[in-house]
């Protein structure tokens, strides 16, 4: 009786108008945007010593300024979702893919600590913020049946994770050929290809003078979103999520070279994290339209504990960091497409890049302190030991809060914007 109940209030949250763009079209262009805005933003904890170095700047400068990218992302993640739901996506991306280029030649060439916090912190942070999941996944959600959303998600997710792969090795072979602050500049034009992809994300229908047509008005939803007592354990559950994998991309590469390992050793860990993560993150969309959701994300962020734990325990050798990555790497960005297809499920699509910008943006909040963290604590104790430690508890944590969740899609009564569970 409940499975059937839910099989029904899933046909709620499919969108009223037909489908305006191919699921295929949708997927390669969304796809491609999101390997390629991911794929660079994984590659800069190699950027830390390289800029540290040839600066005379500390490891937390480094750290503050990602830390303040990873905050305006999730800040500007809000903003972006709103004028995405209301105006489509494609001028979103291409502004996210301007700043995005402005940025990096920014963190090329800033010479003093506060204008490399605005420009790879602030400018590329409100990059990201259009050029990702949050505006990508609205895509999807007014494009794509909620049979097959789930597993489109993690479609997407997986396309962020082979960027990952692909990117993080190339840019450090920029860095080892061309220097740090060349390496940033081609990545600053290569951006740039993000804006022919975006014309493939026109959807018709948000030209002109038209929107959406909407049953809630932006403050209704997020009135109903935040009472209700699942969305904000998803949004606890990716506080967490950034807090882990933030701190993990960004130090792990000085963790290792402070260990006595190559940088190549930490190079080729983040780039099986981003092979692993391609599977991880496909397997998770694909079960999420089998499985209970919170039951995967309570799976993934027990798991980080376990892994985390046993890298810490065994010998640091190349062998032990690769093994460590290929599983992290399975759990990276598993998160994403569950997180982002349970909102969907409960809320439906109208209001969904705002919706998913608003959690993203308590994961950015882990971000910040995860990075930030890593060099506060870093440079206090000569040492990441105790944000090893936090990031292990929080694992449990956000294992935990997620378990309560609901997902079964809302009611709303006629004439009113409050709502329950079906």
């Amino acid at each position: 009786m409940e499975f059937a109940t839910v099989k029904a209030m899933r046909s709620n949250s499919i969108p009223s108008q037909p489908q305006t763009l191919s699921l295929i079209q949708v997927l390669v262009c969304g796809g491609l945007i999101v390997t390629l805005s991911m794929g660079i933003r994984h590659g800069f904890g190699l950027w830390l010593q390289p800029v540290t170095q040839a600066q005379g700047w500390t490891r937390e400068t480094f750290a503050f300024a990602i830390a303040i990218q990873n905050l305006a992302w999730g800040v500007s993640g809000i903003f972006a979702g709103m004028l995405a739901d209301k105006l489509g996506a494609f001028k979103v991306i291409v502004a996210g893919a301007l700043l995005y280029a402005l940025g990096l030649m920014g963190m090329a060439y800033s010479a003093t600590p506060w204008l490399f916090t605005v420009t790879a912190g602030g400018l590329i942070g409100m990059s990201q913020a259009g050029t990702t999941y949050a505006v990508i996944y609205g895509v999807i959600g007014r494009n794509v049946s909620a049979e097959k959303r789930s597993w489109a998600m993690g479609i997407a997710a997986a396309a962020g994770s082979f960027g990952q792969f692909l990117m993080v090795p190339t840019e450090s072979f920029l860095i080892s050929t061309l220097g740090w602050q060349q390496a940033l500049t081609v990545l600053g034009f290569a951006v740039m290809v993000i804006i022919p992809l975006a014309w493939g994300l026109r959807e018709p229908g948000f030209g002109g003078n038209a929107s959406a047509k909407r049953d809630q008005t932006i403050g209704e939803a997020l009135k109903e979103a935040f009472k209700y007592p699942s969305f904000q354990l998803l949004m606890a559950g990716y506080f967490v999520c950034g807090f882990q994998v933030v701190f993990i991309g960004v130090h792990m590469p000085s963790y290792l070279k402070d260990k006595g390992l190559s940088p190549q050793v930490a190079g080729y860990a983040l780039a099986l994290i981003g092979l692993f993560n391609v599977f991880g993150t496909y397997i998770a969309g694909t079960l999420g339209q089998r499985m209970a959701k919170k039951n995967i994300l309570a799976f993934i962020y027990f798991a980080r504990a376990v892994v985390i734990s046993l890298f810490l325990l065994a010998p640091l050798t190349p062998i032990t960091v690769y093994v460590f990555a290929s599983a992290m790497g399975l759990l990276w960005l598993s998160t994403v497409p569950p997180t982002n297809a349970a909102i969907a499920q409960i809320f439906g699509i109208q209001h969904l890049s705002m919706l998913s910008g608003f959690v993203f943006f308590s994961h950015q909040i882990g971000s910040f302190l995860g990075v930030w963290l890593g060099g506060f604590l870093y440079d206090k104790t000569g040492s990441y030991d105790v944000v090893w430690y936090i990031t292990i508890g929080l694992g449990i944590f956000a294992g935990l809060v997620n378990l309560p969740v609901k997902e079964i899609t809302i009611q709303r009564t006629a004439g009113s914007t409050m709502a329950t569970a079906a």
